[in-house]
């Protein structure tokens, strides 16, 4: 079994996008090995175990950002020390981050090792160059002494290639849904069914959410790129019976709730903090419309989860959104809304909140429109979006720079 070392700035059970990919993949790719090598963070997370088929190394003693800064270094050397013991085949690196400018050192020393670099981030370019701007070229170094790049949407591709890649070394591998856990609760036309029925009902009831009011969700963490201000603000133009379900935590929090406040929509805001991955899909099986107003996003996993369970969704033209997410209505070619064979959404304005309302609305007023996106986009998940599609890419890749 040939033998790959990860270099990830954070690793399960911290989740995000980048975590919940390295696990997928790594569970699917049988013929390999796995060591992971991460910023240990907290100190109650342990220095060393095992998570499905990866062995955890965690670099640092337990102290925040201190030991994300240092990591770099610090993940150096317990690389060196295990490849030692292990000779591994590949090296890949999780982001253009700390984990990547690891990769970069360890790379410097074992030239001869292959390095894959897979692009995960989410936030705006601009964002992403003035964290980075204190690495001078060598964060250019981090993407260019890459031997193979994959990126989870185009728009991070083409990110690669401002930073002097070759389109040849670049390869767009998204990342995944386990479309039948999504799923689980819906059936095609988008209604609950079967058994889960009552599990939908109870929940209702435990929120406080009555027969006749709209439900809209957000899977979304707290912060401004995900626009959840503009999308609280959007309520008040929405003149129905709504309730909106905010998943997520994160530093805006409380500005966000005292906003819910300020304009008097607390009753029809729930707050409802993180909800463990696997309890996500009992929510979206009550909702009748996914909306995040995002100003970036590298990808955009909670929107492909909807999709997958059911929910019709609404998200701005941003990042890697445009992947997957085709409305017809904005192509300037198209006069009306009278091809839908291709839509799975509806682009919102970022920063407009009556625009968010507007689209929202669009989805409740008409049952084509709204059938023909779960139709399309539940097909287009299926297909595309599946993680053992993802992970024979992913394979295919390393197989190619190990035999």
């Amino acid at each position: 079994m040939k033998k790959v070392l990860i270099f990830s700035t954070a690793y399960l059970p911290m989740i995000g996008g980048a975590e919940i990919a390295v696990k997928e993949i790594t569970d699917r790719l049988k013929d390999w090995e796995f060591d992971l090598v991460c910023a240990r963070i907290k100190k109650d997370l342990p220095e060393r175990e095992k998570i499905g088929r990866v062995n955890v190394w965690r670099a640092g003693k337990g102290r925040g950002k201190r030991d994300k800064f240092l990591f770099p270094w610090l993940g150096f050397r317990l690389a060196q020390k295990l490849y030692g013991q292990n000779k591994y085949d590949l090296v890949w690196a999780i982001m253009a981050s700390f984990g990547g400018l690891a990769a970069l050192l360890f790379k410097g020393q074992f030239s001869g090792v292959p390095y894959v670099l897979t692009l995960q981030e989410g936030d705006s370019l601009e964002h992403i160059k003035s964290r980075s701007k204190w690495l001078g070229f060598i964060y250019k170094k981090i993407f260019q002494r890459a031997d193979h790049i994959t990126a989870i949407s185009v728009y991070l591709k083409e990110y690669a290639k401002s930073q002097g890649v070759s389109e040849e070394k670049i390869s767009v591998a998204p990342n995944g849904v386990d479309f039948n856990k999504f799923s689980l609760f819906r059936c095609a036309g988008g209604a609950a069914e079967g058994r889960a029925i009552f599990k939908i009902a109870e929940l209702k009831k435990k929120l406080g959410i009555k027969g006749d009011e709209k439900i809209i969700i957000t899977v979304s963490r707290l912060v401004e790129k995900n626009g959840i201000g503009d999308l609280i603000e959007a309520m008040e133009k929405i003149k129905i019976p709504a309730r909106l379900l905010i998943l997520g935590s994160g530093p805006l929090e409380k500005d966000l709730k005292s906003l819910a406040e300020k304009s008097d929509l607390k009753e029809k805001i729930l707050f409802l903090g993180e909800k463990p991955n696997e309890e996500v899909p009992l929510y979206l099986a009550l909702a009748d419309v996914f909306c995040r107003p995002s100003l970036s996003e590298g990808l955009g996993n909670s929107f492909l989860e909807a999709m997958a369970a059911g929910v019709p969704v609404v998200g701005a033209k941003v990042g890697g959104i445009p992947d997957f997410l085709k409305d017809p209505s904005a192509d300037s070619a198209i006069s009306s809304r009278t091809s839908l064979g291709q839509a799975t959404g509806l682009f919102c304005e970022t920063k407009n909140p009556a625009d968010i309302a507007e689209k929202i609305m669009m989805i409740f007023e008409d049952e084509k429109l709204r059938l023909e996106l779960i139709k399309n986009a539940g097909k287009m998940v299926r297909e595309k979006y599946d993680w053992k599609i993802i992970s024979e890419q992913m394979e295919g890749i390393f197989k190619g720079l190990t035999d």
